[in-house]
């Protein structure tokens, strides 16, 4: 067994990345905001590339807003949590998207629980695209 005391059997950290720094980096963006109007209680971050997928607008696309995407992707979420058994750390949830002048499609995202950060054990929840977790 471990304790504080004694060494890492894996040795010293080389290198790591905290959320703080994807967020100074654009890499993940904070929408906790919305998140606690839709009813979660943890902190909620977005992936920039689940963000640009689909709550960034695409050009020439009319009767859309971020803040009305952003919302529908926070709201199914919290229908995934609530649908949820306990202390699953991923959770897989969909909710369609349009990105151009047609019908919109049913696109997949990942949410994940864990720390907020490395030195903060709280948790927080990380909305992804399937294949970056």
């Amino acid at each position: 067994m471990n304790t504080h005391n004694e060494p890492s059997p894996f040795g010293e950290v080389i290198y790591s990345y905290t959320r703080k720094q994807a967020i100074a980096d654009g890499v993940q963006i904070d929408v906790s905001a919305t998140a606690r109007e839709a009813g979660i209680r943890f902190p909620v971050f977005i992936t920039r590339t689940a963000f640009d997928a689909y709550v960034t607008v695409p050009p020439n696309v009319t009767g859309q807003d971020e803040a009305g995407r952003l919302w529908d992707i926070v709201w199914m979420l919290r229908f995934a949590i609530l649908k949820s058994s306990p202390a699953k750390t991923r959770l897989p949830f969909a909710l369609y998207v349009r990105n151009d002048d047609r019908a919109a499609r049913l696109v997949k995202l990942i949410a994940m629980c864990g720390p907020l950060d490395m030195d903060d054990p709280q948790p927080a929840i990380t909305i992804m695209l399937p294949d970056e977790d």
